[in-house]
């Protein structure tokens, strides 16, 4: 598969936000499965979609951060978003999801590599990502780690009130 790499537009957001959903789908089910269950209800009580669907729309009109989309056939199959900041010469990966329909053909990594340049070019000296150390983000873990991103354990407890 030959993807495209384009700057976001409005015109991508409704195919971007459903392709998010998909792709993360089995995430919020493992992660379900993984935390407390009022814990989890507590973060989603009206669905983890709602939430998601809100986040993304968040993050691709955010004036501070920078999404791409990757297309193939005139469809949008994945995006990705960056933060840099500055101050610490660092550029985040803040979310990227690849169409569940084309996972495991590269795309994720396309867009990691493009991501990495563009961080490279704006003068950030590293690169960072989170993910969740779940069952349902291994292949995320996978994918950052087959681009070179080392591991920084850390610990995130929850408790409900």
């Amino acid at each position: 598969m030959e993807v495209q790499i384009e700057p976001y537009g409005a015109q991508h957001l409704d195919a971007v936000i459903q392709l998010s959903l998909r792709a993360w789908t089995p995430v919020f089910e493992s992660i379900q499965n993984t935390m407390d269950a009022e814990v989890y209800r507590a973060f989603y009580p009206a669905g983890w979609r709602i939430s998601q669907q809100k986040a993304v729309e968040a993050v691709c009109t955010a004036e501070d951060t920078h999404v791409w989309v990757a297309i193939d056939a005139e469809s949008p199959v994945g995006f990705i978003a960056v933060k840099l900041h500055s101050e610490d010469n660092m550029g985040e990966i803040y979310m990227v999801a690849v169409d569940p329909d084309v996972q495991g053909q590269g795309i994720g990594s396309v867009l990691i590599e493009f991501a990495l340049s563009w961080m490279k070019e704006s003068g950030m000296s590293v690169a960072m990502v989170e993910t969740g150390g779940d069952p349902g983000h291994a292949s995320a873990r996978r994918t950052y780690e087959k681009a070179g991103f080392g591991l920084l354990p850390i610990a995130r407890y929850f408790k409900k009130l």
